[in-house]
């Protein structure tokens, strides 16, 4: 563009939108003891922080955290701040989802709102609390979200294309280490994955997961100092075998 065609550009002839959000889909999974004789595995579930507003729009319905962009920063950038605000960290997993544009999505004007999910170890939530300008902050099932909740905005539709990106993922990539301690045994590996992925039944995981060529290599045996292996009996009433991902990355499904 040469000078003439500079000066004769005019910025008022298009319209810009009213806001650029960044909407975040913050999902951890919990677990609780069982109470039960015989050592076992927690239960675990899949959950979704959200705020309940405490202004107009949508005053006292249920939200996903998140804000406006600034001039200064970019939408990946305004995420993480506001993912910096509401859990005080921001070194965990974040990746981009979509872009919400739908005409009326929200009524403060137009709106066009970039979404992104963000994996968080449920001990970065256990001090979680309200912002100023929100009422309360809270977790739920993703089920409670997607099917019982009265939410703002389309925040549901987002929540679910955020559910449904997790699931894929959980398959294809090693995004479990989010939900587990460094060290972890197989079957909690597998817990955490059917946790996300109900559906997901696979009867030789273990022999998969450690011998088959193309899965070999995401995961490792745990040892101390000396080389000697680790084992944990916390969920189990024999020694199980302790294991650490690798930074390998997977080609292909690796757990399928």
């Amino acid at each position: 563009m040469d000078s003439t065609e500079n000066q004769a550009y005019n910025v008022g002839k298009y319209r810009t939108p009213d806001g650029a959000p960044a909407d975040i889909v913050i999902f951890t999974i919990t677990q609780t003891e069982k109470q039960t004789a015989k050592k076992s595995l927690p239960y675990r579930e899949l959950m979704v922080l959200l705020i309940q507003r405490k202004r107009w729009p949508f005053a006292g319905s249920w939200a996903l955290p998140g804000g406006f962009g600034k001039e200064s920063e970019t939408l990946f950038e305004t995420a993480r701040r506001e993912l910096m605000e509401e859990t005080g960290v921001a070194d965990v997993h974040l990746d981009y989802l979509n872009v919400y544009s739908k005409p009326g999505r929200d009524p403060r004007g137009w709106m066009i709102s970039h979404a992104f999910f963000a994996l968080v170890n449920e001990k970065w939530l256990e001090k979680r609390k309200a912002q100023d300008d929100a009422e309360d902050v809270k977790l739920f099932t993703v089920m409670e979200a997607l099917h019982e909740l009265e939410l703002a905005f389309d925040h549901r539709e987002i929540i679910a294309d955020a559910y449904r990106n997790i699931q894929q993922q959980m398959l294809v990539t090693t995004i479990a280490k989010e939900f587990l301690p460094e060290l972890f045994t197989l079957s909690e590996l597998y817990q955490v994955i059917q946790t996300v992925v109900p559906e997901f039944k696979e009867t030789n995981f273990i022999r998969k997961i450690t011998s088959t060529q193309s899965r070999k290599g995401i995961i490792q045996v745990a040892c101390d100092e000396s080389g000697e292996k680790l084992y944990s009996n916390q969920y189990s009433q024999r020694p199980a075998q302790l294991y650490r991902f690798t930074d390998y990355v997977p080609e292909v499904s690796i757990y399928t």
